[in-house]
């Protein structure tokens, strides 16, 4: 079975606060739910039409795994700290090769 990987991005963050809650609450219900953190911060190069955005990469061993995470109780209740306007950012879950 493939692993998946979650990849998030920040285009832009208007409520630290809000994040940083957020932030408390989703790492350890994504880690509860399997994930496993393997990159996070500013990336080091963004090449082509990359943007120096906030990246966060985190491997699950399954595509199912990756989207019960989403759904868990644990990370709505991170969705709720953070709210609807604290940031704007991409999810993608993307099965591995």
């Amino acid at each position: 079975m493939a692993k998946a990987y979650w990849i998030s991005t920040y285009q832009s963050i208007t409520d630290p606060q809000a994040l940083a809650a957020y932030a408390q609450l989703a790492g350890p219900a994504l880690s509860a739910a399997g994930g496993r953190f393997l990159a996070r911060g500013v990336p080091a190069a963004a090449k082509e039409h990359g943007k120096a955005e906030r990246t966060v990469l985190i491997e699950f061993d399954s595509l199912a795994a990756a989207l019960a995470a989403y759904d868990s109780p644990g990370y709505k209740a991170a969705l709720v700290a953070l709210g609807e306007n604290a940031v704007v950012r991409d999810i993608r879950i993307i099965e591995g090769v």
